[in-house]
């Protein structure tokens, strides 16, 4: 049964937007309200959805733009034989959309998850163009040498069995919507979060990301990461807002430690939350948000 998006038209009432890439596939994304930009990047195995709270919050106020990365939410689900589900073909998705959007001015840029990579691959690539960060739960450097890889992370990231689990079951979409948020999700949201992957076929990019977690100089995105890590030196004088859930197995403390040793200057605050925190705290985090940009609620 194909995703029925009306379903959830009360609590994500966005108007679909399509970027027709040159390679014919098509990237949905989230484009309301006017004035300065906030990007909002998420990751696996979520989609704009995640950011439907931060959408209805700052529209009135900004442009809000939140992509689907290929494979994910409203966006289309190639298979691996027509897109890779690489880092840099991500980061290039967002490179594109965003070109094509023809911005005249600088962004806040919000990432979450492997959206901390694919956002700041392309702050990285532009610096010119952030004006300031969010940091969700996420990484764009390489493991933290204090930090082991989670054990069901590795099963998903190493075995045929994790991703023949993820295919048959959803697996990481529908642990995630169980787990990643400590005051638990209503049965819509829950729903909302998996029912794009309801399907084997739409089920490849939340197998794959997590194949692409690179971890060793020989994992085909650990180039592109390393380029990432060496970049953010670039961003260090915007100024960036770091909100961590500590109730993360993956996005751990010694990852809130990374950002705010590389970050020092950063609001850096941690909450009784979940990785999904913006389900937890998003009416605290709003409100540092809107501290950052100078706004009043």
């Amino acid at each position: 049964m194909a995703f029925d998006r009306n379903k959830f038209a009360d609590i994500y009432p966005f108007k679909e937007n399509f970027f027709h890439h040159s390679n014919g596939i098509r990237q949905h994304y989230v484009d309301e309200g006017k004035g300065e930009p906030l990007v909002m990047v998420h990751g696996n195995p979520s989609w704009s959805f995640l950011y439907r709270d931060m959408i209805r919050e700052f529209c009135p106020d900004m442009r809000t733009i939140a992509p689907d990365h290929v494979g994910c939410g409203l966006s289309d689900k190639p298979g691996i034989d027509d897109f890779g589900y690489t880092l840099t073909e991500h980061i290039n998705n967002l490179e594109a959309l965003l070109d094509s959007l023809q911005l005249t001015e600088p962004i806040n840029l919000a990432v979450h998850d492997w959206g901390g990579a694919i956002g700041m691959g392309y702050a990285t690539r532009h610096p010119e163009k952030i004006k300031r960060l969010i940091v969700m739960n996420t990484a764009a450097f390489r493991l933290p040498v204090d930090c082991p890889f989670p054990w069901p992370i590795w099963m998903f990231r190493n075995t045929d069995l994790g991703a023949e689990i993820n295919r048959t079951f959803n697996a990481f979409s529908v642990i995630a919507s169980y787990t990643c948020a400590i005051k638990g999700l209503s049965a819509k949201v829950r729903e909302g979060f998996t029912s794009p992957y309801d399907c084997p076929a739409n089920r490849v990019a939340t197998t794959r990301f997590v194949q692409d977690i690179p971890l060793m100089p020989e994992d085909p995105s650990y180039n592109e990461l390393l380029r990432i890590e060496n970049g953010l030196v670039n961003l260090a004088g915007n100024p960036m807002l770091i909100c961590f859930g500590r109730k993360d197995f993956v996005f751990s403390r010694p990852f809130y430690n990374e950002w705010k040793r590389r970050f020092p200057a950063a609001w850096a605050h941690s909450f009784h939350a979940g990785h999904y925190l913006l389900e937890d705290v998003g009416k605290q985090v709003f409100e540092l948000m809107r501290s950052l940009f100078g706004q009043k609620a």
